[in-house]
């Protein structure tokens, strides 16, 4: 079997692919003014390019997929792309993030297309700082969303929420006892600049070492990295089921274990979240035959890939928003 690895000697196992740049939610941090469509805009990967793209992918060892978005449950067709990417093989795991808006309704019909894990974004579990932050009053529909996919068992679920100083850094205890008695992963994800928030960035971003002290002063454990896990450090601690993570893109050595890649909704390969370029892929997604060039061009474009981001240096590439890339 193929595999891919850049100049740093990373190995890449691991698929984040928008279906849409649609979103419905009002976030902040992401799309304020809500979502409105470009005049260049393409239309979104269809069905049948979406299989070619995996099928190129998975030759190349890639195991995991997360669908994202945009918010994704907005497609009408999500069923059949979760069902078509879970059915090729070599993908032993389908994911999928969401802002849970219609989860409750579809948990049942996700897993049965072929989603093993979901990740939430929630960024408060109270209901005035949620609608502040989100411009959505449905928390309490959310949670319930959550609560089915446990009683569902899905084999993991998560919640995402984007640290704002004076946003919503007051809810990490309140996180922290939802973890008590359930057996789900909170992870506390530090603000990102992009091309459109450096006003907020630089009002509410927040480092999350004083949540990392504080794990540590009451006896939670950091454990060991999954091989095919993302990028959060995560605790544990024997009173509680669930975990704590966190996600700080600002810590040394953030990227010296990146192991995905990102696809655009319109078939644009970004090798970073935070990267200048686009690469096209749509071209070679329209037939079948066309595989061994789509392996050949993620081959060479893979060499392009740095070391790390230039976060620090207030360098954050093309990402205007993560509705287009799904963070």
């Amino acid at each position: 079997m193929l595999t891919l690895h850049d100049s740093f000697q990373r190995q890449f196992t691991y698929l984040r692919l928008s279906v849409t740049d649609v979103c419905n939610f009002k976030c902040v941090y992401c799309l304020p003014n809500g979502y409105t469509k470009s005049k260049q805009e393409q239309e979104p990967l269809a069905l049948n390019e979406i299989k070619n793209l995996v099928h190129g992918f998975s030759r190349l060892g890639f195991t995991k997929v997360r669908i994202t978005g945009g918010e994704p449950t907005i497609r009408k067709d999500i069923l059949d792309i979760i069902s078509t990417v879970a059915s090729i093989p070599g993908i032993a795991q389908v994911a999928l993030s969401t802002n849970g808006y219609k989860f409750d309704e579809m948990a049942e019909s996700l897993q049965k297309a072929g989603i093993s894990r979901i990740n939430v974004s929630m960024d408060s579990l109270n209901e005035e700082r949620f609608e502040k932050i989100t411009g959505k009053s449905n928390l309490k529909k959310i949670i319930t969303g959550i609560h089915l996919a446990l009683s569902l068992q899905y084999t993991a679920v998560k919640i995402n929420a984007v640290l704002l100083k004076d946003g919503n850094s007051q809810d990490v205890d309140a996180f922290i006892a939802f973890t008590k008695n359930l057996p789900i992963t909170v992870r506390f994800i530090e603000l990102m600049q992009t091309g459109s928030n450096l006003s907020l960035f630089r009002r509410s971003h927040v480092s999350a070492d004083f949540i990392k002290t504080k794990l540590i002063a009451a006896g939670w454990q950091i454990l060991p990295r999954e091989i095919s896990a993302g990028p959060a450090i995560e605790f544990s601690h024997s009173d509680y089921q669930g975990r704590i993570g966190i996600i700080a893109p600002y810590s040394k050595d953030f990227c010296s274990t990146c192991n995905r890649l990102r696809i655009t909704s319109q078939g644009g390969l970004k090798l970073c979240l935070f990267g200048d370029q686009n690469y096209d892929l749509r071209s070679m997604l329209q037939r079948e035959e066309q595989l061994p060039e789509l392996i050949n061009r993620i081959q060479s474009l893979i060499t392009y890939k740095t070391s790390s981001h230039s976060l620090h240096d207030g360098k954050y590439g093309n990402t205007s928003h993560f509705a287009i890339i799904g963070g």
